[in-house]
């Protein structure tokens, strides 16, 4: 059973050169229990996306259903039904951690005995006892990030949309966050996410969609999209970041495929069928035109090869929406 169903979703805003398609018919399924990852470039549309779903803002033409319930028809219902996290902590930084959870348990109609029980109870499930009674101005942004995923459960929602819910932890921090999100998706919790982060998406999505444009550009596990691409990669790290266009050169002349950048700037990768035979071939051009080198070898496909693959560009986090 699909509890979210989003199909054929535009969003278009006006401008002087002309309308921005921030969503250009997007259209998604989500079974009940899983985890979508929703990955895209900067601009794609994924918190545009977000919104829509969370009856932040109406598409401008296109229809979204949770658990059978319409999302444009019925936003009250559907704002019952449903957790949202975004990419910045939503707390009152004066209050403390268990106020700011009774705050929003008070803000969803529950009784103050209510609130109360439901606050406690996400204080210990995320960890939080030793500083529930501080202000969470005093919070690491671990804490901050915590105690914002805690409100968005103080309904014990069905499904819980997170965008950009790690961005700018620490590592602990990030991994912590995973575990509390797979146990909710052990008992059931549906879950969108969005997140600049591929390791993210390779340890907690059940299948992902990535966007670009506003459209679905490819869609399936992980391990599907990266064998979309197929075979394995030869990468080499330079010494010299002068030596990059050179290299580039080098490699484009024993492959067919497209020749990526790393993000560090001296990193050059490239597809390549029978890989050992290419990676001596690349070696040797390398060392004939003195191009120094800090590592080379082989790997396996990953999700940013599929990102690069699919949009020509790193997976990012989104602009602002509008």
């Amino acid at each position: 059973m699909n509890l979210i169903e989003a199909h054929d979703l535009k969003k278009y805003y006006k401008s002087k050169s002309g309308p921005i398609k921030a969503l250009d018919g997007l259209s998604l399924s989500i079974p009940q229990g899983t985890v979508k990852g929703l990955l895209g470039p900067n601009g794609a549309g994924k918190t545009t996306a977000v919104k829509i779903l969370t009856t932040l803002t109406i598409p401008t033409s296109g229809e979204a259903f949770i658990d059978g319930v319409s999302v444009l028809d019925e936003p009250e219902r559907i704002r019952r039904m449903i957790g949202v996290s975004g990419q910045y902590a939503a707390v009152d930084q004066k209050l403390t951690g268990f106020e700011n959870l009774e705050m929003i348990g008070r803000l969803y109609h529950l009784s103050a005995s209510a609130a109360k029980k439901r606050a406690n109870e996400l204080i210990e499930l995320f960890d939080l006892v030793d500083a529930a009674n501080r202000p969470v101005t005093g919070f690491s942004g671990g804490m901050r990030r915590r105690i914002d995923l805690a409100g968005a459960l103080i309904i014990n929602p069905a499904v819980l949309f997170l965008d950009e819910p790690t961005t700018g932890l620490d590592p602990k921090s990030r991994l912590d966050l995973w575990k509390v999100i797979k146990d909710l998706v052990s008992g059931g919790t549906t879950v969108l996410l969005t997140t600049q982060y591929l390791e993210e998406a390779d340890r907690l999505t059940d299948s992902i969609a990535v966007i670009d444009h506003g459209q679905v550009i490819a869609e399936g596990t992980s391990d599907e999209l990266k064998r979309q691409i197929g075979g394995q990669y030869i990468e080499f790290a330079l010494v010299r970041l002068e030596d990059i266009e050179q290299g580039k050169g080098l490699l484009q002349s024993i492959s067919n495929e497209q020749v990526f950048t790393g993000n560090d700037g001296r990193t050059l990768s490239v597809a390549a069928d029978s890989a050992p035979e290419k990676l001596q071939t690349a070696l040797k051009l390398f060392s004939d035109a003195g191009i120094e080198l800090n590592d080379a070898g082989m790997r396996r496909p990953t999700l940013d090869d599929v990102f690069l693959n699919l949009t020509g560009r790193q997976a990012q986090e989104d602009e602002v929406a509008k």
